[in-house]
């Protein structure tokens, strides 16, 4: 989203009352290199106001910033991993993220000690950078299309991490998707969906994900997983909710923390 600023020195050359009343003569005409000068400055002023990330400008700029969307669950997974290995512990140690940017999950899972990960991406990568395409080449992140069986047996991993993925869904899809999600996992599943009304889909991207996105609210979710049989994992809420405690961590997307199918 960009918005046009309305010049402040424009009248400075328009035709009508003189802006230096109290300086120049009502009879004296500003000549048109003071005119130039004057932009020139203006907008230099401006410039530097609004990307300095100070004061009024820069918080606009940083509302724009959320509003278009910059913000995604998925960076807030990444931001969430001392947390969850908090919550999960030795559940941590084989993890699937499912989600857009993928690549960059796995890739901070791996760091942690004691920790294999694997990734879905669901979307087309083509723009993705070339650590991103080796890790698809080796296997460990897959591009696949998740309205359809992932390619995993029945508890392959410990934990699965889903985010930015579910909104997309329609519920026909969303009912084939998250039960399949719930199957492939032994010991949980962790969902990182949006706030209603704070985080949507930027228009460039909507031709990626097919439509826009659908924020639900928590009591919609949690009716939802009734209906599917999708039981909340209440020992790992706790321990979420006091890892994050500790931290002074508030995560910016709802979480959801669901037990496997037995």
């Amino acid at each position: 989203m960009s918005r046009r600023h309305a010049n402040p020195t424009r009248r400075f050359v328009s035709g009508g009352s003189n802006p230096f009343g109290g300086i120049l003569h009502p009879k004296s005409h500003v000549s048109p290199l003071l005119s130039i000068v004057l932009v020139l400055v203006g907008a230099i002023l401006l410039i530097g106001l609004f990307y300095g990330g100070s004061g009024i400008f820069g918080g606009y700029k940083e509302a724009i910033s959320k509003v278009e969307g910059d913000f995604t669950c998925t960076l807030e997974v990444q931001r969430a991993i001392p947390i969850l290995k908090k919550a999960y512990g030795d559940s941590m140690h084989k993890v699937l993220h499912v989600g857009p940017d993928s690549c960059s999950v796995v890739s901070n899972l791996l760091k942690e000690e004691e920790t294999e990960a694997w990734g879905v991406e669901p979307y087309d990568i083509e723009d993705a950078d070339g650590s991103c395409k080796s890790l698809v080449h080796k296997g460990v992140v897959r591009v696949a299309d998740i309205k359809f069986p992932l390619p995993y047996r029945a508890k392959s991993f410990s934990l699965v991490i889903v985010s930015d993925a579910l909104d997309y869904l329609s519920p026909k899809y969303l009912n084939k998707t998250l039960p399949d999600l719930a199957r492939v996992s032994s010991d949980g599943l962790v969902i990182f969906t949006g706030y209603p009304g704070r985080q949507r889909a930027k228009v460039a991207e909507l031709s990626k994900f097919g439509r826009p996105a659908k924020m639900r609210s928590s009591s919609w979710w949690i009716r939802y997983f009734v209906q599917t049989s999708l039981e909340e994992n209440e020992a790992a809420i706790k321990k979420f909710e006091q890892a994050s405690s500790k931290k002074s961590y508030k995560p910016s997307c709802q979480v959801f923390h669901l037990n496997s199918y037995h």
